[in-house]
């Protein structure tokens, strides 16, 4: 008998349904969801290919948030983060250069420009 064990602790999830963990199972049944709900909606005005492929399109976000994790978030935290930093606390940030070697040399500068 063989019991596998993750190198890093932290990275284990507990499996709940066809080897997914509880965060992916619900949204992959949100995705679902989400694709039935474009077919049945777009189905009368747009053809089977169309709607397909917008049920694909439609379903890759909430299928991609069970799965997705960007140096150490989960996808929801990430957007949260980019939401406040593109958005809600947008920072300036200004570039002004120094020239330290000019700001130390400066007062022998000005000496030699008196002098001359």
């Amino acid at each position: 008998m063989e019991v596998k064990i993750n190198r890093e602790i932290r990275n284990y999830t507990e499996s709940v349904f066809f080897g997914l963990s509880l965060r992916q199972f619900i949204f992959a049944i949100l995705a679902v969801a989400v694709a039935v709900g474009l077919y049945f909606l777009l189905k009368p005005y747009v053809g089977t290919e169309t709607v397909s492929w917008v049920c694909i399109l439609g379903a890759a976000p909430f299928a991609a948030m069970g799965f997705v994790t960007y140096h150490g978030m989960k996808a929801e935290q990430f957007l949260w983060a980019w939401l406040r930093s593109e958005m809600l606390e947008p920072r300036e940030i200004r570039f002004e250069p120094v020239n330290y070697y000019y700001e130390m040399l400066k007062p022998i500068i000005e000496k030699h420009e008196k002098e001359g």
